[in-house]
């Protein structure tokens, strides 16, 4: 077997086959409503976050599963364009995820998301050669166990590890201890630790799984993350808003990106906020990502929205 040549970043996780349908407005319960468009992309956490990262000159890999249908098709086409590096386990007979995306005409999504159990990562498919040609790994969590060996392998090499976590999947909090950098979506914090404050939450989480960092993503409201010694709140970019889908991947590529650039953290924080704004500009989960030029100049000359601000509900979740 060739030795996989060193990257930059290697991505354990998600890919998926978005349609994409254009509403004026979520549909009620019970009504027929038109839509003016249905696009075919390409998407998927990590998947995503692997080919910005590329597009902004760093060399990645990504290692996945798929089906052997149409869908999987596109996929290797998007990252054969890209010039990503792919370790993709085929299933003969499998379906490839794929997930319908309403798109409201405020740019908000709602994700109908289909999974054939055939077609999911196991820890038998990994080479540990992957994962250690790397300076970064990447993952999202829902083939829990594979991304629990890949994270473990890096953290044993001492390779940082980046988690974007939008769901509790069972046996998650075994994949958390090996995670430097956790990134998760706005309700995972106080879900995750039973509280119903997301600060507290945040520093819960950081004390708990030892994490470099610990944050949650909050749209417009930008980022709350704490690092075991200071919190930092950092407003979203006002920006004319088209479509969502795929803003929390392009922030885990932008803090990525400017962590192995060595940036201060606030700076990685900054610059992971612009890119996701950016590319919510545009339709689909990889259409906004823009070149690196452009995210420094919304950087330095970009307004944003009010100060960051987050509020605890009865259920607990932060909105």
């Amino acid at each position: 077997m060739t030795k996989p040549s060193k990257v930059d970043l290697v991505g354990v996780g998600l890919n998926a086959t978005d349609t994409l349908i254009a509403l004026a407005n979520y549909p009620e319960r019970g009504s027929k409503v038109e839509y003016s468009s249905a696009t075919l992309l390409p998407g998927g956490q990590v998947a995503t976050t692997v080919v910005a990262c590329q597009r902004w000159g760093m060399s990645t890999r990504y290692v996945g599963i798929l089906g052997d249908d149409a869908a999987a098709a596109l996929h290797h086409e998007a990252f054969t364009r890209a010039g990503v590096q792919t370790q993709i386990i085929t299933v003969p007979g499998g379906i490839s995820p794929q997930s319908l995306i309403l798109v409201d005409g405020g740019g908000e999504r709602t994700v109908l998301c289909r999974r054939d159990p055939r077609v999911a990562l196991k820890p038998a498919h990994l080479e540990r050669e992957w994962i250690l040609n790397a300076r970064a790994l990447h993952v999202d969590g829902y083939d829990t166990e594979a991304a629990t060996i890949a994270a473990g392998w890096a953290r044993a090499a001492g390779i940082p590890v980046i988690a974007d976590l939008d769901e509790l999947y069972p046996g998650v909090e075994k994949l958390l201890q090996n995670v430097d950098y956790l990134i998760v979506s706005r309700d995972i914090p106080c879900r995750l630790m039973g509280e119903r404050d997301l600060e507290m939450s945040l520093r819960q989480m950081q004390r708990r799984y030892g994490c470099c960092l610990t944050a949650a993503t909050l749209g417009d409201n930008g980022v709350l993350a704490w690092d075991g010694k200071q919190l930092y709140q950092l407003s979203a970019y006002s920006v004319p808003v088209v479509d969502t889908t795929g803003a929390g991947d392009i922030f885990h590529a932008g803090f990525i990106y400017g962590l192995l650039q060595n940036w201060p953290l606030e700076r990685q924080l900054d610059f992971a906020c612009a890119a996701a704004a950016l590319n919510c500009t545009a339709v689909g989960a990889r259409g906004g990502i823009q070149p690196l030029e452009t995210i420094e100049d919304l950087m330095a000359t970009g307004s944003r929205y009010r100060a960051a601000s987050y509020v605890p509900v009865s259920d607990g979740v932060i909105r």
